[in-house]
């Protein structure tokens, strides 16, 4: 358990943070000293959020499909803690199984709207927030289906793959600021969205971990919380795999 205070003074912002990863990430961020603003679509679950993580948080409802909501969130999260020097995009779908040729055009929407489009709304409208102060770090949460393709899973698939494309590419337009930009690719951990999978497809995804084990939301977010830190000063653009093995390149 950490016990540094390595966040002091800085503002985080953790999407999807009333759940899974993203709660464990802002938990940890408090515990290290940051004031955290938690964004998510769950209003029943971010009204209870203070009480839950021990701590008093910035919250607000939003769709992250949806640009306009997305800018006044982070606008409004700057004017209320002046500030944002971290982005952990977090929220993300798992989406439903299926062929590709099944594959319900609604549900493909869905999940490229959340998964890669609420991701682009986020970065772009906290960087010029970040840019004012010459100082960020984002982290943006992709999978290791990003890098291999799993099968009945092609929207969940291609929405981290354009996430990791999308890391590498606003790593670079900033790599000359004092904001950094990495992503990671975990393989399956055990939070809330493998009650979206079907259970067939959960122990396909356990076979190919060669831990034989899930990662753990207290794993996830050690990574995120270095890569969210200041130490992290000569790497953007970068994955970083947290997949038991399983990762091959």
């Amino acid at each position: 358990m950490a016990d540094t205070k390595r966040f002091e003074g800085r503002v985080a912002v953790v999407t999807g943070g009333a759940s899974g990863i993203g709660f464990g990430t802002a938990a940890r961020m408090l515990r290290e000293g940051a004031k955290v603003a938690v964004w998510d679509r769950d209003a029943a679950a971010l009204a209870g959020l203070a009480a839950k993580i021990g701590a008093a948080v910035h919250t607000e409802t939003l769709d992250l499909a949806d640009p306009d909501a997305v800018k006044a969130a982070a606008d409004s999260t700057n004017a209320a803690l002046g500030r944002i020097d971290i982005l952990v995009n977090s929220a993300g779908l798992g989406g439903p199984n299926h062929l590709l040729v099944d594959y319900p055009v609604e549900s493909w929407k869905r999940v490229i709207d959340v998964n890669v489009n609420g991701v682009f709304y986020c970065n772009k409208f906290v960087v010029p927030h970040m840019l004012a102060h010459d100082y960020g770090r984002i982290v943006n949460i992709a999978s290791i289906a990003g890098k291999e393709g799993n099968p009945n899973a092609s929207a969940y698939s291609a929405s981290k793959a354009a996430v990791i494309g999308m890391t590498k590419s606003l790593g670079k337009e900033l790599a000359k600021t004092g904001v950094r930009v990495n992503a990671i690719t975990p393989a399956t951990v055990d939070t809330p969205i493998l009650a979206q999978l079907k259970p067939e497809f959960i122990d396909y995804m356990l076979s190919k971990i060669p831990m034989g084990r899930f990662g753990t939301v207290e794993e996830m977010a050690s990574i995120i919380c270095w890569l969210a830190s200041e130490e992290v000063s000569f790497t953007t653009g970068a994955v970083f795999d947290v997949s038991g093995g399983r990762a091959t390149y």
